[in-house]
């Protein structure tokens, strides 16, 4: 048994990978600082059943407030791997509040950092982004890309600089890092502001979907359990391997075009969609498509969950989530992750 820190513990992914760990017996010290993005009643009842478990513990802190306040907040316990998924998230967001992406997922993740080089744990699982691959030409994308001017969104650049600390730390402090980069993760527990979960409420209120662009942009749809699945070999990996650092793709390997998902999620509801054609988002691209060979040699990654079976998963879950999800009001919808 291993005792895992996660930070974002609440969240969408977060709350999956802390039952995930627990079944496969690891102890589980989560963060979160219940950001009113969303109702934050809805991330404590993500974590409805690991609150009861006798190996998990919840400490409310914010990474923004420095080393100290993560000293005061968490135990002397030991850790043996940090999983780093706490960040704002959303391209469309971004664009709108660049500094709050800066401050929450560099500088937050600066003092993380520090943290574990104050307690000498020297294993981190951090959680990038698709978005940092941008409008890259090459398809599928790989891991061995020059990003250097790929990043068209706040959102992006946070999380390539991201990869970039990891980096730093790795070369002056000796950590293992395993970086992964998420592509449009799906499932149960979706935030209420991407896009599958709000198609699926305009389908029920009989509302058009607003179709950014001509509908041919497409995105890698991984389903949660399949993401989660990827980051708890990430963490059997660590446990076992010392002195390297890595960069991986947690995706799909399968675009889906916007029509083809607006089709889906109408069968998986059971109502025709209604179309309403709009403009771009500024800092979304075009496509994302991972390649994930490297994953699957490193760690036998291997998603399992068709895109009809995952979209059904979660038109069951939400018909049983207390109505209405209130989101910050932000842009109509965002494809980021």
């Amino acid at each position: 048994m291993a005792s895992i820190l996660v930070t974002g513990c609440a969240g969408f992914i977060g709350s999956h990978l802390t039952e995930r760990l627990l079944r496969d017996g690891h102890r589980v010290v989560g963060i979160d600082n219940f950001a009113p993005f969303y109702n934050p009643d809805h991330k404590r009842r993500n974590l409805a059943t690991s609150l009861s478990h006798p190996r998990f513990s919840l400490h409310e802190t914010d990474l923004r407030h420095g080393l100290d306040a993560l000293v005061d907040a968490l135990p002397a316990d030991p850790i043996d791997v940090v999983v780093h998924l706490a960040a704002k998230a959303g391209v469309g967001p971004s664009v709108k509040e660049p500094v709050a992406y800066l401050e929450n997922n560099i500088i937050g993740t600066t003092h993380l950092l520090e943290w574990m080089r104050h307690r000498g744990i020297v294993k981190l699982f951090f959680a990038s982004s698709s978005s940092v691959y941008g409008n890259t030409r090459e398809q599928p994308f790989r891991e061995d890309m020059n990003l250097l001017s790929a990043c068209i969104s706040p959102y992006a650049a946070s999380k390539l600089s991201g990869e970039q600390l990891t980096a730093t730390y790795h070369h002056l402090y000796g950590l293992d890092v395993l970086n992964a980069r998420f592509f449009t993760v799906y499932g149960p527990r979706q935030r209420p502001d991407l896009a599958i979960h709000k198609f699926v409420r305009l389908l029920r209120a009989g509302k058009p979907i607003p179709v950014f662009g001509d509908g041919s942009t497409a995105r890698d749809y991984t389903f949660v359990l399949d993401t989660v699945d990827g980051i708890s070999r990430g963490v059997d990996y660590l446990l076992r391997h010392t002195g390297f650092y890595e960069t991986i793709n947690l995706g799909n390997n399968r675009p889906i075009p916007l029509l083809e998902l607006i089709a889906a999620v109408g069968q998986a509801v059971g109502v025709e969609p209604q179309l309403a054609f709009q403009p771009m988002q500024a800092g979304d691209v075009d496509v994302t498509y991972a390649d994930i060979r490297k994953a699957q040699e490193l760690l036998g990654y291997s998603p399992q969950t068709s895109l009809s079976d995952g979209l059904q998963a979660f038109v069951e879950w939400l018909a049983e989530v207390p109505q209405p999800v209130s989101v910050t009001p932000y842009p109509p919808h965002s494809s980021a992750r």
